[in-house]
């Protein structure tokens, strides 16, 4: 009885001292919780051949590999027999790249290069002039330039040390831009704010703060993920200036209460807004040890018996005594996790119990299991 009062009163200290930090809301920038609809990434993609490779490229039953060097040669003049092709020193690969938005013909990305035949290593070779294509079938890029993978292989069939992959790789500002996105943002007189988290009073939030900033009816709230703002007359001409003051707005985010729940690690997140109801918890266990003891079983002495290896099996089991809490209707989750944590309960036990009272009806929040 003396425990469960001393779990009583260490949880009112907590739920006034919880209910205190909740209280103030986190303000945040626009900036971190929107972004403008229409500026986005691209991703492009193509097929090329690493070459210089020191007999760890593909072998003769990669086809692609030997029909694209033909190919190549043929368009340098050279004629050569596809059988007659023995070239180790040549990989066929992908590679990979991500156009940002608002960059220039001349600007230089990073590219992706990775194997996709039965290559070693294609480390310290080099990638030929590759076009690099969008979804549409435009190429937007070109790649080209040395691999460097950050791994190796060495040795030969069992004998053989690897670090990290060394059959995909990276060339920093490997690729130039040949083809420039259209720049469209404001010509219509109007921009969209896209939010990272779709959520009715946010985007209820953030439009009452840009038409207390700018006045009028400047944004409105399509739906719960957009946010419509017409650009006023004299921000048109210097639209880059209208969109970073509309970042830097103030607005404090709206968020449905969650508890996320990792079984496999145990981990236990939870926001400051899951309220739960007054409820009593019983918590108890069943302890079990099975051991595995290994002993020798020698003979008599001048007898003609052998020694022996003898497996036994020690099983433990015990039952612990139940504890029980009762938690007000006023605590929190973490609330909740504390007195569990104080009697003794495994991070186990009380995702099993969080999952019971949302059953119960007893938390108000979205149980997420992952």
């Amino acid at each position: 009885m003396k425990k469960i009062f001393t779990l009583v009163t260490l949880l009112a200290c907590l739920a006034l001292t919880t209910s205190t930090v909740f209280a103030e809301a986190s303000v945040t920038r626009i900036k971190d919780i929107a972004k403008v609809q229409g500026v986005r990434s691209n991703q492009l993609m193509g097929y090329g051949l690493v070459v210089g490779l020191p007999g760890t490229g593909d072998s003769d039953d990669t086809w692609q590999m030997i029909q694209s060097t033909v190919s190549l040669l043929r368009n340098f003049g050279i004629t050569v027999n596809a059988a007659d092709l023995d070239s180790d020193n040549v990989a066929a690969v992908m590679v990979t790249a991500t156009l940002p938005p608002f960059v220039r013909e001349g600007d230089t990305i990073d590219v992706t290069v990775s194997s996709m035949g039965d290559a070693d290593s294609i480390q310290g070779g080099t990638l030929l002039q590759t076009p690099l294509r969008a979804a549409n079938g435009d190429v937007y890029a070109v790649a080209q330039g040395s691999v460097s993978t950050g791994g190796f292989v060495a040795g030969r069939g069992n004998q053989r040390a690897q670090r990290n992959f060394p059959t995909a790789g990276n060339i920093p500002n490997g690729a130039i831009v040949e083809r420039t996105l259209e720049d469209d943002l404001g010509q219509n007189g109007q921009i969209s704010l896209s939010l990272a988290n779709a959520d009715f009073t946010t985007a209820s939030r953030i439009t009452n703060s840009i038409n207390a900033a700018y006045g009028g009816n400047v944004a409105h709230a399509a739906n719960p993920g957009r946010v419509d703002i017409n650009i006023p007359g004299y921000y048109r001409t210097n639209v880059v200036e209208f969109v970073a003051s509309i970042e830097d707005l103030p607005v404090v985010p709206d968020t449905v209460a969650k508890v996320v729940v990792n079984e496999r690690t145990g981990t236990i997140v939870m926001g400051g807004n899951v309220t739960v109801d007054e409820c009593a918890i019983t918590q108890g266990g069943l302890s079990i040890r099975i051991d595995r003891l290994e002993s020798s079983s020698q003979p008599g002495p001048y007898s003609y018996g052998t020694s022996m290896i003898v497996k036994n099996v020690d099983i433990n089991a015990r039952e612990e005594t139940s504890s029980s809490v009762v938690m007000p209707a006023t605590t929190s989750v973490s609330d909740v996790i504390g007195a569990l944590n104080a009697v003794g309960a495994t991070p186990r036990d009380c995702i099993s119990i969080l999952q019971a009272m949302k059953a119960a009806g007893a938390i108000h929040a979205v149980l997420e299991i992952i």
